[in-house]
């Protein structure tokens, strides 16, 4: 090592140190922010050019070190960790009066991938909704999950359903969702019976309002009380994955956009306002889209041999 690399890891390791004292104290982070940026920094420093130190890394050194990193293969998560280390030491540096303006300010990590939760397949959602309970429970929890994936509904737009959201003849449902938007859904077959056998039921409860879900004592069912009632069930119905509102949503989209490959209709039955939340919402596995495109494209198809 030269003289003048031991200088610069040196005034490196007793800036640090005053930094680590700085997020603890003043900043009170936790113990495990405090180490995972310490060890983003020294990664960072390893990567700077000889004898650039931290107190004087410009903003292009620090998108050369982000890099640098991202070609090393790390994921678009530990870069954005990365990141906000960077930017910490810089808001101190500035603190402390060493720099006159944070080099990491402006700077972006490559954007994350947002997982989309695992759709249930058919087989799973139609062993869940096998419920053959008659007690009113069982025929409430019935009713609320076949309208969830016959129709795809938000947890919310359920929750706020009333006697007369359902159109029985006509097998629709009339829903109110995000900024208040209107939207008629159709309601399958199955899902109209476990309705109507619901209803018989709901008679016999003195209720406060005309909330179509409803607890044993007649008041409108909570979010929270239908998340814990799906959970309960996909654990009685000994599914591998935990059931919840949004799962039965995401596969309604899944399996509508598998079998009929219309972007548009599904967009128009989830409710979402613009085309692409539907494509990010609704994932389809790369072997469907290979049938399709195989099937499809003109210059795909099969020819038959001369």
């Amino acid at each position: 090592m030269s003289t003048q690399t031991a200088e610069v890891s040196a005034l490196n390791t007793q800036w640090l140190q005053t930094f680590e004292r700085y997020l603890s104290t003043e900043r009170q982070l936790s113990a495990h922010t405090v180490r995972n940026y310490l060890y983003e920094l020294n990664r960072g420093s390893d990567l700077l050019p000889e004898g650039v130190h931290l107190l004087n890394v410009s903003r292009e050194h620090w998108q050369q070190v982000l890099a640098k990193l991202h070609r090393k293969g790390l994921s678009p998560r530990s870069l954005s960790l990365c990141l906000s280390a960077v930017k910490q030491w810089g808001e101190f540096l500035l603190r402390e009066g060493v720099i006159e303006l944070n080099p990491a300010k402006g700077l972006s990590a490559p954007k994350q991938a947002k997982p989309l939760p695992k759709n249930i397949d058919v087989d799973a959602i139609s062993h869940l909704l096998d419920i053959e309970g008659t007690d009113p429970l069982s025929l409430r929890d019935k009713a609320m999950m076949e309208l969830f994936y016959s129709s795809g509904l938000r947890l919310a737009e359920l929750a706020a359903l009333n006697l007369s959201s359902v159109q029985y003849d006509l097998k629709e449902v009339r829903v109110l969702g995000k900024g208040n938007k209107e939207r008629i859904v159709p309601v399958g077959r199955l899902a109209i019976a476990a309705l109507l056998n619901w209803l018989n039921c709901r008679k016999q409860i003195p209720c406060e309002d005309d909330a179509l879900f409803v607890t044993e004592k007649g008041k409108r069912l909570s979010h929270r009380s239908i998340q814990a009632r799906m959970a309960k069930w996909g654990q009685e119905q000994a599914l591998s994955v935990r059931v919840h509102p949004h799962k039965l949503r995401h596969s309604f989209a899944t399996h509508m956009l598998e079998a009929s490959a219309d972007l548009r209709a599904v967009q128009e039955l989830l409710g979402h306002a613009n085309l692409a939340t539907t494509q990010i919402y609704t994932s389809l596995d790369f072997q469907h889209l290979a049938k399709v495109y195989d099937n499809a494209h003109p210059r795909a198809k099969k020819t038959q041999d001369k």
